[in-house]
């Protein structure tokens, strides 16, 4: 039997993988719904949808970390049924709004406020319970997870995606039922009592500074999350804020367009862990990791000559093929190198990394996007790229580390 064929038979796994899912799903049509309500429908320039994008994400920051220290204090489990069950009233929120033509850049930022809660205080015990439910298959757990995640992204994009056609309130409606059901496979999964560790703190600021404290004490996780937390200023930030902007204003495209683009994106990153599961466990993710950072130079280097259609899909593939690696692998490095009692506040500080920095980006890239053009706001994250791997190879400790899940 191999590891693979193992993880599956963990308790709770599949269920796990069903709960993620449905909240993936919601999540992924967040992330095309705001974009294209503040720059499809309300028309708004790019500095101005820069702001409200940091405005919305950078409260998750905070959430993050306290999400993380719940997690490893009390049973993320319950936690994360508590949250899915109350979160559909957001969307409901926002379509009674969009009955009452009160749809506006307040009522759109109060919902996005609320829908950036959810997934900054979920995050952290989703990968915690990950642990949990995949038993001594982590990287495969991991790599399962995360190409699934793709997949209903996938799904979400193109239910998204149809807010031209079918309008605001159906898509709502939609994003209410699959936070609930996001909630219901939760309850399927076993309680998860916690153990009275050394690592349990009194208060939850003092969970968020041992947690911290954790991260910096492991030069391989500090490392990590150094590259990842840069890497996602420029390079997902380019995805939040640029990509919406190029499909509307280069390429002239609406919403259906823009759904479908970042459905082949997920799917190519689906398409990447698929491959990689093949060759798990890795003796030394972190040499592709940092290899991976190069290749997206060419990625981006397409996208910014503004290609014809074709050569913009296989682009858009190369850089969702690109981010599925990435990601992967990082959450593998930390993840595996985290110490048990300190794990769901050490992945929520991975997970600061991986959406805390695109509200810095969406500033950033705004502003470039209006000043120096809506391509060149590409520029940044090819330079960050090679200054990344440059920094990973020669003074990090991410170049050389091993992973323990290999003899």
């Amino acid at each position: 039997m191999t590891a693979t064929q193992s993880v599956w038979r963990e308790p709770g796994f599949s269920a796990y993988l069903g709960s993620t899912g449905f909240s993936g799903m919601a999540l992924a049509m967040q992330q095309l719904l705001l974009s294209w309500i503040l720059i499809g429908i309300l028309d708004l320039p790019a500095d101005q949808v820069g702001v409200i994008q940091a405005l919305i994400g950078i409260p998750g920051i905070v959430l993050m970390l306290m999400g993380g220290a719940s997690a490893d204090q009390k049973d993320a489990r319950r936690l994360l049924v508590q949250i899915y069950l109350i979160a559909p009233i957001l969307p409901l929120f926002l379509l009674l709004m969009e009955q009452w033509q009160w749809l506006n850049v307040a009522t759109v930022t109060l919902w996005g406020l609320g829908m950036s809660v959810v997934q900054s205080y979920s995050m952290p015990g989703q990968q915690a319970i990950l642990n949990r439910v995949s038993g001594n298959s982590v990287q495969q757990g991991i790599t399962v997870a995360t190409a699934i995640g793709y997949v209903v992204q996938v799904i979400g994009l193109g239910l998204a995606g149809q807010i031209d056609r079918l309008g605001v309130s159906p898509v709502l409606i939609m994003q209410a039922l699959t936070l609930l059901m996001a909630g219901i496979m939760m309850l399927r999964i076993a309680p998860m009592p916690v153990g009275r560790s050394t690592g349990a703190a009194a208060s939850p600021i003092q969970g968020i500074a041992e947690g911290l404290r954790a991260t910096y004490r492991s030069p391989v996780i500090f490392d990590a999350l150094l590259i990842n937390f840069v890497s996602s200023i420029f390079n997902a930030g380019s995805f939040v804020t640029a990509f919406p902007f190029i499909v509307k204003r280069v390429y002239d495209g609406d919403a259906w367009m823009l759904a479908w683009l970042m459905a082949v994106f997920f799917a190519a990153a689906a398409v990447s862990n698929v491959l990689l599961l093949r060759y798990m466990p890795l003796k030394f993710p972190g040499k592709v990791f940092l290899i991976m950072q190069l290749s997206r130079i060419v990625v981006l280097l397409l996208m910014w000559i503004e290609p014809e259609m074709w050569l913009l899909v296989v682009a858009t593939i190369g850089w969702g093929l690109n981010m599925g690696v990435t990601t992967t692998l990082a959450r593998t490095i930390v993840q595996e190198s985290a110490e048990a009692q300190y794990r769901g506040r050490v992945l929520s500080v991975f997970s600061i990394g991986m959406v805390g920095s695109a509200p810095i980006g969406a500033i950033i890239l705004g502003w470039i996007i209006e000043t120096f053009g809506t391509l060149n706001a590409l520029v940044p994250a090819m330079f960050v790229s090679l200054l990344l791997f440059l920094y990973g190879a020669y003074f990090s400790k991410v170049w050389a580390y091993r992973s323990a899940a290999v003899s």
